[in-house]
């Protein structure tokens, strides 16, 4: 999916560094992302919880608040206010390019933050909060020892999940005088809220009150297991994929959602992370899959291999082939199922000049009440399947290089995991 940069003034006037992540086609809607307590866009979740939505047709906005990552700004000098105003200020941005964002999803603090400027952002149908505290005060338990030296001098640096950054007296007060019951309460926009019950960062109880605050609309969907980071790549991908189809009825999008940019005929695959293996398959506009690799070589075990689905190919052309010649020649049969191994085996073995090669073992069973020649018969026309002849005579690969879609500057990096 393409990532573009996009810059915008903040509340403050300081220049906020931005990442816009764009389907391949035009968007279907728009969401702007509010990151989690000194985390930053590029953290773990935030990105692939962006690619996912985007590979479901979904632009997805997510920026460094005032004095973080790239973004200008004294950290120190902001508070839980200009947040909020940093988050209009972005939805402000989106909309003078025409893509007003419809959806609001914020992790931890950035929850709470988009609870609040929720009803500040017009266009807003939609909002999302993950790990979210009820109370932003919260977030002061990070660093309540410090909070007498905070007083005392004003600001004071912090440490943070193993790195130091300085808070000041004013997001002290500032954060801790919140209170979004009203917010909640007359949020007057869709809400789901996602939380897992170990979390233990912002706690459960934080989901329970959020949610018993709120009107409906309103859903709860549990992360299980996941922790407050969403630091597996399953548990960004699983709270992605649920945005997702929970939004469409709120966006006024079809379900399920298309997958643009493939056009028929064409298989398109794109990364889901990076960092590891996991493919988005998707084989024209309306078929999705996914791709991956075992765990054992460093895959999340997500989706069959490419192997495993070549070897799909292989046995589902074999049921559609014996299907269509049963159907023709008015056979009885019931029911087809093909099993599929691939293994490589040695030149000498298999007799190919001492090069190396590509088995598939394919078992078919057929069942039905087909006598002895019937059986024979069908056997003989899975080797017409197709794909059978394609492996079988070999193929020619052609590839070319596609124009790039990276911007200038883009960065991968990961930025350092925070506690909130």
């Amino acid at each position: 999916m393409p990532t573009e940069t996009f810059g915008f003034n903040g509340a403050s006037g300081h220049r906020l560094d931005a990442r816009l992540d764009l389907p391949e086609g035009a968007p279907r809607a728009t969401a702007l992302f509010a990151h989690c307590f000194t985390c930053g866009k590029d953290v773990i979740a935030a990105r692939r919880i962006a690619r996912r939505l985007a590979v479901m047709g979904i632009a997805v906005l997510r920026f460094d608040f005032t004095g973080l990552g790239a973004s200008e700004g004294d950290f120190a000098a902001t508070g839980f206010t200009s947040n909020v105003a940093d988050l209009v200020a972005a939805a402000a941005a989106l909309a003078d390019r025409g893509m007003a964002p419809a959806l609001l999803i914020g992790h931890s603090l950035g929850g709470a933050a988009v609870l609040k400027a929720a009803r500040q952002i017009a266009g807003a149908r939609a909002v999302v909060t993950i790990g979210a505290p009820y109370d932003p005060g919260h977030v002061l338990h990070s660093f309540t020892e410090a909070l007498p030296r905070i007083a005392e001098q004003g600001e004071a640096e912090v440490t943070l999940a193993g790195r130091p950054i300085r808070i000041g007296q004013g997001f002290v007060e500032d954060v801790g005088g919140q209170d979004l019951a009203g917010d909640i309460g007359h949020l007057d926009r869709a809400l789901l809220v996602m939380h897992a019950p170990l979390d233990a960062v912002v706690g459960i109880d934080n989901a329970t009150r959020i949610f018993v605050a709120a009107r409906h609309p309103k859903s709860f969907v549990t992360l299980d297991d996941a922790d407050h980071l969403l630091s597996r790549p399953a548990d960004a991908e699983y709270a992605a994929e649920v945005i997702a189809a929970w939004s469409a009825r709120y966006l006024g999008l079809s379900a399920p959602a298309p997958l643009p940019g493939a056009p028929e005929g064409t298989v398109r695959v794109t990364e889901a992370d990076p960092a590891g293996y996991l493919q988005h398959v998707m084989a024209g506009p309306r078929h999705h899959l996914l791709a991956d690799e075992p765990a054992s070589v460093g895959g999340t075990d997500r989706g069959p291999s490419p192997y495993g689905l070549l070897a799909a190919a292989l046995g589902a052309c074999t049921a559609m082939t014996l299907r269509m010649y049963a159907r023709r020649k008015g056979l009885p049969l019931t029911l087809v199922s093909v099993d599929v191994d691939h293994d490589k085996v040695h030149g000498v073995d298999a007799a190919a000049d001492g090069k190396g090669l590509d088995l598939f073992r394919r078992t078919i069973r057929l069942e039905g009440p087909l006598d002895s020649d019937q059986r024979a018969k069908l056997l003989a026309i899975a080797d017409k399947c197709p794909v059978h002849r394609t492996l079988q005579a070999g193929a020619r690969v052609e590839t070319t290089l596609a124009p790039g879609h990276a911007p200038a500057g883009a960065r991968a990096d990961i930025a350092p995991a925070p506690m909130e």
